[in-house]
């Protein structure tokens, strides 16, 4: 039987490899937006403002995750 110690390091572990996800995926997600709309545009800039949009989504995402951990 696992103790409350095991479960909260699992806890742990889960929250901190959602991160690991969560970060690369908001970027791709951004880029594949941008590439998006430049195609839909006819534009050769969006991809980037995309890729800044959704790095910076990711990082929101980190700093709210790891506040939360911390209280």
């Amino acid at each position: 039987m696992a103790e409350d110690g095991d479960k909260s390091f699992w806890i742990m572990v889960a929250r901190y490899s959602q991160l690991a996800m969560a970060l690369p995926a908001a970027a791709v997600v951004g880029l594949l937006m941008g590439y998006l709309l430049d195609k839909w545009l006819h534009t050769k800039w969006l991809y980037l403002v995309g890729l800044l949009f959704g790095i910076a989504a990711g990082f929101i995402e980190l700093v709210r995750t790891v506040t939360k951990s911390e209280d």
